[in-house]
């Protein structure tokens, strides 16, 4: 019999780049960069997509949303983050909590979390108690602490439900 509760893991990371928004949990954040990437490049959804696909065994983000592909050109991240609550409904998973941290030296993210816990958890129809959001910054050390690029983990937890 499969395991009826699963962990997973996401990692993602992007380079900040002038001429972009800053988006990080589907909140846009006043900073003069922004995240270089296909979509919006928003880590820490990307993060958090990427663990509730791992946990489900179903791929990476990547296998569903090709960077390269026209459809998802400059598109939301949270709405691919609902196209995935769709797979796992499918698969009859429900999610039991998510848990993050991103990593930059700037902006200051702090007055920020709680709008992202809300994007995050609407998105996926979960209570914000669910959702947890840290951030954490490079110590000067780094891509990060240099300021060149954001980064985001994120860890969920899975129960099959049928």
């Amino acid at each position: 019999m499969a395991n009826r509760i699963r962990t997973g893991i996401g990692y993602d990371v992007h380079p900040l780049t002038e001429g972009r928004k800053l988006v990080l949990g589907g909140v846009e954040i006043p900073y003069s960069k922004g995240l270089q990437g296909w979509s919006d490049a928003d880590a820490l959804t990307h993060a958090v997509m990427d663990a509730l696909l791992g946990a489900a065994s179903l791929g990476d983000i990547g296998s569903h949303f090709p960077p390269g592909d026209p459809h998802y050109q400059d598109i939301s991240s949270l709405k691919l983050l609902i196209e995935v609550k769709k797979l796992l409904d499918q698969e009859h998973w429900q999610i039991g909590n998510i848990d993050c941290i991103i990593q930059c030296e700037a902006p200051r993210l702090k007055d920020f979390m709680p709008l992202m816990v809300r994007m995050i958890a609407g998105a996926l129809n979960l209570p914000a108690s669910d959702v947890n959001i840290k951030a954490g910054t490079g110590e000067k050390m780094g891509f990060i602490g240099r300021g060149e690029g954001i980064s985001a983990l994120a860890i969920v937890l899975l129960e099959k439900l049928a």
